[in-house]
């Protein structure tokens, strides 16, 4: 499993990479604008009604949008507890701590993949 781990790495890191981009600059914004803005009178509450989140979800880029703010998180929450995992002396399970923390990733992620498509 470790060779197989090994081989993915390139391409779970440029995940991890994303989603630690993705997770930092959009999520933040929308927890700012859901979390502060919108309670305080700073934006409108009519900004995020159902209607225009649904049409903002129902276009390609927003449908884009959605995913990567669904999917790539979970790639780097995976990453963050593998390493949580091989310094709290799991170095001798990575392999399967890898396996299966990236496969639920992946899993997670198809899933919102078929979620998104079908708004």
């Amino acid at each position: 499993m470790k060779h197989l781990l090994l081989k993915l790495e390139p391409v779970i890191w440029l995940l991890f990479g994303a989603g630690l981009s993705v997770g930092t600059m959009l999520l933040t914004g929308f927890v700012l604008v859901v979390g502060l803005a919108i309670p305080m009178g700073l934006v409108p509450s009519e900004a995020l009604d159902y209607e225009r989140a649904h049409a903002l979800a129902s276009n390609g880029f927003g449908r884009l949008v959605l995913l990567g703010l669904i999917a790539l998180p979970l790639w780097k929450g995976a990453h963050h507890v593998r390493s949580l995992s091989v310094d709290f002396n799991g170095g001798d399970r990575d392999g399967v701590v890898g396996v299966l923390l990236y496969t639920a990733a992946a899993l997670c992620s198809l899933i919102a993949i078929v979620a998104v498509v079908r708004l």
